[in-house]
């Protein structure tokens, strides 16, 4: 086969997703000092080895860790996520079914979402979190 492309039965083929690194970038000495935290920041001193860039020292980040154009906010099914807030917003999905699919924002009441999923499923519209905040009836 030629070419790494994968697709989802509704999704449109796209090339493989790969992360280049996955791991946080961690600041230096974070790990040697507990008063400095993890949270990534650029070296700026004169004789840092960091920033300087030897062999043996962590990870900085740059441009080429960055992930491919066309699969950047790429979910694994093959799609880019839209938060819907109200029916309204699901509209705008409407002709783009195979590239977008809808998460329901955290805000949207029980009652709301119900018709929110009923209406994407109406669409063909792929919703990531259906079942959240719904208790099971039965």
């Amino acid at each position: 086969m030629y070419g790494n492309h994968t697709s989802s039965a509704n999704s449109v083929s796209h090339p493989k997703i790969v992360k280049k690194y996955t791991k946080r970038f961690k600041r230096h000495h974070s790990d040697r000092y507990d008063r400095v935290a993890e949270n990534w920041r650029k070296q700026k001193g004169i004789d840092s080895c960091v920033r300087r860039r030897f062999r043996g020292t962590i990870p900085q980040p740059n441009i080429g860790y960055g992930s491919n154009k066309k699969t950047k906010y790429m979910t694994p099914s093959g799609h880019k996520v839209l938060l819907v807030k109200n029916l309204k917003d699901l509209d705008v999905l409407l002709l783009h079914t195979k590239t977008f699919a809808a998460e329901i924002s955290s805000g949207v009441s029980a009652k709301n979402r119900i018709e929110i999923v009923q209406k994407a499923k109406k669409y063909g519209v792929k919703v990531t979190n259906p079942k959240a905040k719904l208790s099971l009836q039965g």
